[in-house]
């Protein structure tokens, strides 16, 4: 059996969850290179499968990205499918999973067609009460061109969002959550549905500090056990899904005012999934992989 580790030329170096996944597939008796999905030199039919891990500058490519995956899932078993991939890279999925009565961040949506600054004045009108708030491209990774505004910078906030939609993106707003600077995230593995591990993330953001340049922000990352609560909920992200089991999906959950957790992002694509974090989870990833994939291929 062959697996294609899938990461991204620019990202080659900066993927910390490569090396222990290659060892433990390895000693599971799995072949399992590391290539880039802009490798054009690559042929994707050698392998048994295509394991999407670090394409981290997709965002930025989307097009050509979905049409490497939509090629590429011809050819081999792309993991997770790309019926996943295409919907989970834009995050129009968390007002999906709000109607599904999932416990969200609360999440609106500005269209390129919209007017910057009537879309924050809505926004900033039906959440009186929240003095920050986030803006984000819909379609986005790594904290990249996601800004914490106050309400007293609605002017650059408003600039920021005009911004993306001149250049045909989608903007994500939501209320800034206060919780996240004293407690963080918390972020959720799961692999084929069953919780392997779990970690704290710090906060990303911060005011008056601009979007990163980079590939993704810095993070300040700890192993943390999650709360009962926090499983179920991210129980029920995974269960409002089309469809079985995934391979692999990273539930990120922050904290609201009362203390309950409630869904920042669900991670299908390509989240870092923290092997060093979790004692055992870079073999019991690989274990799943060669269970699915013996399973399909009889």
């Amino acid at each position: 059996m062959k697996i294609a580790l899938v990461t991204a030329i620019a990202a080659f170096a900066l993927d910390e969850d490569l090396a222990p996944l290659q060892q433990a597939l390895n000693r599971a008796g799995i072949e399992a290179p590391i290539l880039a999905w802009d490798d054009l030199t690559v042929s994707w039919a050698r392998f048994d499968s295509a394991l999407l891990r670090s394409p981290w500058d997709y965002s930025e490519r989307l097009p050509e990205f979905l049409a490497w995956a939509e090629r590429t899932s011809k050819f081999t078993t792309l993991l997770n499918p790309i019926e996943i991939v295409r919907h989970n890279t834009d995050k129009h999925y968390l007002a999906e999973l709000a109607k599904a009565g999932v416990p969200v961040v609360p999440s609106r949506f500005a269209e390129p067609r919209d007017d910057a600054f009537v879309a924050l004045r809505n926004f900033l009108t039906e959440f009186p009460d929240t003095p920050e708030f986030v803006v984000k491209p819909a379609i986005g990774a790594g904290s990249r061109d996601a800004q914490r505004y106050g309400r007293e910078q609605g002017v650059d906030a408003a600039k920021h969002v005009a911004r993306l939609l001149d250049a045909g993106r989608s903007v994500l707003l939501q209320p800034y959550l206060n919780s996240v600077d004293e407690a963080g995230e918390t972020a959720l593995m799961f692999f084929d549905g069953v919780f392997s591990h779990a970690i704290r993330k710090g906060p990303l953001l911060q005011k008056d500090e601009g979007p990163t340049r980079a590939l993704f922000a810095p993070e300040k990352i700890s192993a943390r056990t999650p709360g009962a609560d926090e499983l179920a909920v991210a129980k029920s992200a995974l269960a409002a899904l089309p469809g079985g089991p995934l391979a692999y999906a990273r539930v990120d959950l922050i904290r609201a005012a009362d203390g309950s957790p409630v869904l920042l992002e669900l991670e299908l694509t390509e989240p870092s999934l923290f092997f060093p974090y979790g004692d055992g989870s870079a073999d019991r990833f690989a274990s799943t992989l060669v269970a699915r994939l013996g399973h399909q291929f009889g």
